[in-house]
């Protein structure tokens, strides 16, 4: 497997300029650090048209500020009207993945789920069929390593480039374009496409080969799945016991424990509110899509499994759409039961 390069930034406006100054990991892994104080050096400015498919809850921000930035981007979704808000603001739009493949320099693709992001690449109108070489295609949907690796070859063989970059990250995070990229693939594409990743994230992590940023990312979402559960069965038993849930909130984000999704999530639970910004369904895909990835080097995640039970749970309640800390509920109906 290659290296690992880290990239970290601190939050910047979209109008300043990316800086980076390089340093040594004591591993003697290539590290570099970019920060909006850096006057070190400066990161190469995308040049060319940027595509964007998929317009929803994530891809709708992430392309809206690469829009704001002043790059020319051209836009798809299965439902258009989606995209009119885009539109409105200067995307432009083609009524395929193909028509926006060819159009463009470099394609990004935000889809929700392995069959869905290999259709959109590899089927009838594919992207594929607008590429050669020269272009680009980043898939930064959230897929398991078969997918990314089945769209990367079909890229490939149009003689264009393949980066994955799943993004670690909700709907506040990319309005905010302070998503963290974990890409793998290939390293010119990445160098090509940094400035633009720095747009839309705070950080990126280049992993080396195709399906290790699939698997980081299942990892990690395997984790928040599990954390949220958790969370959730804290929250309920607080109050089973007479105690406040919101102060168990504060007491959290104050300790060893305390995580940014718990303060930012944890009120609003104790209200019995879930504003959706990350859909449960697309959690209980990735703690899925985590079994296989264990099941495959035969790694036991008994947590892990006993979380996605109770997310298929909550998705049979009719809760596939609320935020994930709607999973919360399921336990309420357990108890009731």
């Amino acid at each position: 497997m290659a290296g690992t390069t880290i990239c970290h930034r601190a939050p910047l406006s979209l109008s300043l300029l990316r800086r980076r100054s390089y340093v040594r990991h004591p591993s003697l892994l290539p590290v570099y650090s970019q920060l909006s104080t850096d006057t070190a050096s400066k990161g190469k400015e995308f040049e060319g048209r940027v595509g964007f498919l998929g317009i929803g809850i994530m891809g709708c921000p992430m392309a809206l500020n690469l829009i704001k930035a002043g790059y020319d981007v051209t836009i798809w979704n299965r439902t258009k009207s989606k995209c009119d808000n885009l539109i409105n603001l200067g995307a432009k739009y083609e009524p395929t993945p193909a028509q926006v493949a060819s159009s463009c320099d470099v394609t990004f693709a935000m889809i929700a789920d392995p069959a869905s992001a290999a259709a959109v690449a590899t089927g009838e109108n594919g992207a594929i069929q607008g590429l050669g070489s020269g272009k680009g295609y980043v898939d930064v949907s959230t897929v398991d390593g078969a997918t990314s690796k089945l769209i990367c070859e079909s890229v490939q063989k149009t003689r264009a480039s393949f980066l994955e970059a799943p993004v670690s990250g909700s709907k506040k995070p990319a309005e905010d374009g302070q998503l963290i990229f974990l890409t793998a693939g290939d390293v010119a594409l990445y160098e090509r496409v940094a400035s633009l990743l720095d747009i839309m994230g705070k950080s990126r992590f280049y992993l080396g080969d195709v399906g290790n940023g699939a698997a980081m990312k299942l990892v990690v979402n395997m984790i928040m799945g599990s954390m949220m559960a958790s969370f959730s069965e804290g929250l309920l038993l607080a109050e089973k016991v007479g105690l406040d849930p919101n102060v168990l909130v504060e007491v959290v984000s104050q300790g060893a424990i305390s995580a940014p999704m718990y303060s930012l999530k944890g009120p609003a639970m104790v209200k019995a509110t879930y504003p959706t910004a990350f859909p449960l369904k697309h959690q209980q895909k990735d703690l899925r899509l985590a079994l296989g990835l264990a099941e495959s080097v035969s790694q036991p995640i008994p947590i892990a499994a006993a979380a996605n039970e109770l997310y298929k749970v909550a998705k049979s309640q009719g809760l596939s759409d609320q935020d994930f800390s709607a999973v919360i509920e399921a336990l309420k109906a357990k108890l009731q039961n």
